[in-house]
Formats: C-alpha cells, structure tokens, sequence
C-alpha cells in the first residue's frame, strides 16, 4: 500500500525556504533546516507591519494612544452612502501609505541661511590675487601693477586692525589674563578629578645654613684649644683618606695577583697527577669484584622494624613534651615578643632620628647615583704658618669651591666628578734598520 508524502521542500508563507517533513532532527544543522518557524516568522512580519503603521508596535504603546471615547458619533456613514460614496484610484492608494519610520538621510543638506555671504574687503582680495582690476576712489579702476606706489592706496595692516597701543598713556588697571582660545572643558567626565600628590623634596628638610660659620680654630689668631681640636679634626680626614687608598690599592694588586697566577698556572693536568696515575693501572684481565650484603633473616627484620617503631614513638613523645612545654610557656612568649617589638620599634625610631638629624646637616657624604657628595675640605694652618696680625694674612681655601660644595650639600645642585682631559696620542717614529747606522763607517 503506498503512502502519500508531502513535498519536502515547501516554502513558508513570507517566502522563506523549509522542510517541515522529515521524521528525523540529529544533530544542530537538521533541526535548523527542518524545523518549522512559519508562526515566528508570521509573528515578526505583523509586528513590522505595525511598526510600518503606527511608528512602533502596538503592544508597546498606552492605552491612550490606542483608545479614544467617540462622543460625536460615527462621521464616515454618510460617506458610505451610495449617493455620496466616492471612489479614489490605485495611485492614489499606493500613495497614502506611507510608513511611520522616518526615512534616512545619507547627509544633511545645507540650508541657504548659514551659507557664508562674500564680503566686500573679501572680495577685493581675492580679486587681488588673481591679479585682476579692482575699483579704486571715485570708481576708477586700478591695475594690479601700481598697487603699492602711494599710500593711499595701501590697506591697513592686520596689526592696525587688532587695536592701537598708547606709549605715553597710561598702563591698563586690569590683571585679569587674556581668556585662551581653547575647546571647553568636558562636562561628562566619567574619572574624578585626580590630585598632584603631595611629595615633599629632600632640600626642604635640609636646615644648613648657605654659608657656615668657620671653626674657631681658622682664625688668624686662635684659641689653643680650638686650633688643636681643629687641626686633630683635618687629621681625622686624612687618615681616613688614606687607608680608603690603601685598600683600593690593595684591592687592585689582589686583583692583578690572581689574574697572573691564573695566566701562569694554564688550564690542564699537572706532570704530578700524570704519574700517579700510571701507578693505579689496573692489569689487563683482573676484575674488580664488589661484596654484597648478605641477606637479612625474618627475626632481624623483625628487630629492625621494632627498633624503627621504638625511635618514631620516642620522637613522637619528644614532640609532644615541646610542645605541651611551650604551651605553657606561651605567655612568657608573648611577653618577650611584645618587649622585642617595642624595642625595634624604637631602634627604627632612633635610626629615623639620627638619619634626619644627618640630612638637616646636609647631604655631605652621601652616594647620590654614581658620584658622593663632597664633605667639604678643612682649612687650617700649622702653628709655624699662623701670622698673628692682619698684615701677613695669608689666603687660604677658595670662596668658589666652598660655594658650589655647599650647593651641593643643600641638594641644589647635583653632586659631579671632576673629569680630566684625557691625553693626547702621541705619534712614535720608528727608524728603519738601513738608516740606523748612516754615520757609521762601512
């Protein structure tokens, strides 16, 4: 008996191809191809065709705006009359409607207002530069050619138009800065407004003064006491600069020390571990033969393992004594830990106070980058060198150096490193072997 089927590939009613009569859906792509959305697609088409209508769909608008209370009666019953009906044609059928959906414009046409109006000193500047005739007083015309060869028949400068400026006026009372020709600020900023934040500079902490009084000691005629203690302290300062090089001349022959011995000693075996080797040669068919273990019986494993279980037991009794003893001792613990922190904290504190304590001294002898701030030198002189009067004072240090160490100290002025001028190459001349000996006698 023969079944009928329905054609597979039937359309839907808004045109759109579909197979609604096959059994099986397997697998994403068979149920997108067979599947049947004639009532979606009718769904869609109605709410477009409202839109088309009404602006938007129905279900979207009020109430108000669907409803209205008919108070005045029915206007269209005479129309529908046979004596008053009238018939409109196709056209004019086709024409009404319209769709609610605002058309879409590709570019907004220019309105004849803003259009920008040509005016007269426009006019006759662009006349001017292409060199054409332009009317001039009393509507004469005047060449291109002539312009310039009276005065009157130049235009005024631009400097001219801006405004004029009085030089024996008097000055302008007003403060207030000329407004900048700039875009408006915008108001939709989404991030708050940020602020700079507040770093305060290491110079601002520094209270030495610019020029520092002199020791007691550099006058021309000083205390004792103060001359001893000042020329005890430019004692301390070259010792200390002198063991500083000594150590990096020691350094330095370390160094070259060990690159000689490495240069002289080469890479290799010594002669020594040669011979010694020959005399551990094994002879040619001897064996080496390694002793094993024997193996271990049933009761000494038994006794190994008890012996491991005995030693993890007393470990493990061990622990627990620890920490039952620390458990006891937990409050003394806290205790010592409380005292260590504030100790610390107080170490930190005093070592704050003495850091900033150096820094209101100056930076003298700190590491900035590759280079330190220089201390500064001490001037004084020897008891044989003191004048003891004005008259045979002698100069001494430099106001210079003094100045610009001290800008340095104050964090004004980066510290540098003298640098040298680097020597020249120096030609060598060579003298060849045939004119070594000229003057000698053949």
């Amino acid at each position: 008996m023969a079944v009928a089927h329905n054609d597979k590939k039937a359309k839907s009613v808004v045109g759109a191809p579909a197979q609604r009569t096959q059994g099986s859906r397997k697998g994403k792509k068979a149920w997108r191809k067979n599947v049947d959305l004639d009532e979606v697609e009718q769904g869609l088409e109605e709410v477009r065709e409202e839109e088309r209508q009404f602006g938007s769909a129905l279900h979207r608008k009020k109430d108000e705006d669907l409803f209205v209370v008919d108070t005045a009666g029915d206007d269209t019953v005479r129309k529908r009359l046979p004596k008053l009906s009238t018939r409109s044609l196709t056209a004019a059928k086709i024409l009404a409607q319209r769709s609610a959906v605002p058309a879409v414009h590709s570019r907004s046409t220019p309105s004849s207002s803003t259009k920008q109006k040509l005016t007269r000193a426009e006019k006759e500047r662009l006349l001017r530069i292409g060199k054409k005739d332009r009317k001039g007083p009393l509507n004469t015309l005047v060449d291109h050619t002539s312009q310039g060869e009276g005065s009157a028949l130049l235009e005024v400068s631009h400097a001219a138009k801006q405004g004029t400026y009085d030089v024996w006026g008097a000055p302008s009372t007003s403060s207030a800065p000329p407004k900048a020709d700039f875009a408006p600020a915008s108001t939709n900023a989404l991030l708050p407004p940020s602020r700079a934040p507040n770093l305060s500079h290491t110079r601002s902490q520094i209270s030495a003064p610019a020029v520092p009084a002199p020791h007691a000691g550099a006058s021309y005629n000083p205390p004792a006491e103060a001359h001893t203690q000042l020329l005890l302290q430019a004692h301390s300062i070259e010792t200390e600069r002198e063991e500083k090089r000594l150590k990096e001349e020691a350094f330095k022959a370390r160094v070259l020390a060990a690159r000689n011995h490495g240069v002289g000693s080469g890479v290799g075996m010594d002669l020594d571990d040669l011979d010694a080797s020959k005399d551990v040669e094994i002879e040619e068919g001897e064996t080496l033969v390694k002793k094993l273990p024997p193996r271990k019986t049933k009761q000494q494993r038994r006794r190994a393992l008890r012996a491991k279980l005995d030693a993890r037991a007393l470990a493990e009794k061990a622990a627990r004594k620890r920490l039952s003893a620390q458990v006891d001792s937990a409050r003394r613990f806290a205790k010592l830990t409380a005292q260590e922190q504030a100790a610390a904290a107080l170490r930190a504190a005093q070592r704050k106070e003495a850091r900033l304590a150096r820094l209101r001294a100056g930076l003298g002898g700190v590491r900035l980058g590759k280079h330190v701030v220089p201390r500064g030198e001490v001037d004084v002189q020897l008891g044989e060198e003191l004048s003891e009067s004005l008259r045979g004072l002698r100069v001494e240090g430099s106001l210079w150096r003094d100045r610009f160490v001290s800008m340095q100290q104050r964090a004004l002025v980066e510290p540098r490193a003298q640098i040298q001028p680097s020597k020249g190459r120096k030609m060598k001349v060579y003298e060849k072997h045939d004119f070594k000996r000229f003057d000698a006698q053949p």
